[in-house]
């Protein structure tokens, strides 16, 4: 995977896409689990922060998870020994190089991988490849301008839009996620359902606020500070002003909205 990654490598970005997962599981993994004797890819495992959840709902399934990135994959494995999971390996490989044979795979799960992808079709169809007849993809993305909020800001809608443009220029997309069922079906996979995953986070939900809100969402935002500016997308004033404002939404008063697509789509049992 030759495209850069907006967020960087550093051991912030691995915090926060930690507590990313933890914070999520029941929303994005409620209704994933695979089969026992299941041989399932996880590409671009990154740091592990969804393989955890993974192996430990399905604990006789047996997951190989590939990044390409081997200072993410030192990081999986430390994380998933931690956790005294067993019944995954690990493998350096660039998504669009995998060494695997065609059919190598009962399903394939991809999380937050394909909005920094250039070429997100040309991806599900090698990962459709490796599938068995009637095996599944399954794709998790999320849309940066599905956040809307209360109080609603021009400033915090700019500081999003820095890295919506960011990872534009960087060849991905981040705001995939409602693309999906096209994406998907464009790749060759079959009867394709997405669904949407909203995440409602109020002053009555305290956890969320904290996991969601200031640990994921602004963590995130944060993360591009430096990058946005260099870039010339913003100045220092005007970011900061977003992100306060950001903040601002965990507050009593606060709402704050944000929608991830969760897609299933099956391979050709003909094929």
């Amino acid at each position: 995977m030759s495209e850069a990654y907006v967020h960087g490598y550093d051991p912030r970005e691995n915090k926060r896409l930690l507590d990313q997962a933890g914070t999520l599981v029941d929303l994005l993994h409620s209704d994933t689990s695979y089969p026992a004797g299941s041989v399932v890819l996880e590409a671009g495992c990154g740091v592990g922060a969804q393989t955890v959840t993974l192996a430990q709902r399905s604990p006789h399934a047996r997951f190989t998870s590939v990044d390409v990135s081997a200072d993410s994959l030192a990081q999986a494995k430390s994380t998933t020994a931690a956790a005294g999971v067993t019944n995954v390996q690990f493998q350096q490989a660039d998504i669009f190089a995998l060494p695997f044979a065609p059919e190598s795979f009962d399903h394939v799960f991809v999380c937050f991988v394909l909005e920094h992808l250039s070429r997100p079709i040309e991806a599900l169809a090698i990962l459709n490849r490796l599938l068995r007849p009637g095996g599944t993809v399954t794709v998790i993305e999320g849309d940066h301008a599905s956040a809307y909020f209360h109080p609603d800001s021009s400033a915090a809608h700019m500081a999003i839009h820095c890295l919506v443009e960011l990872q534009r220029l960087a060849g991905g997309n981040a705001l995939i996620g409602r693309q999906l069922y096209p994406l998907m079906v464009e790749a060759g996979l079959q009867t394709v359902h997405v669904f949407p995953r909203m995440v409602y986070v109020d002053s009555s939900r305290p956890a969320l606020v904290e996991g969601f809100i200031r640990k994921t969402f602004i963590a995130m935002i944060e993360g591009v500070r430096k990058s946005a500016i260099e870039a010339g997308i913003t100045d220092p004033e005007s970011f900061d002003a977003g992100v306060r404002d950001l903040r601002r939404t965990t507050e009593a008063d606060g709402v704050f909205c944000y929608t991830f697509f969760k897609g299933v789509g099956q391979k050709s049992r003909s094929a």
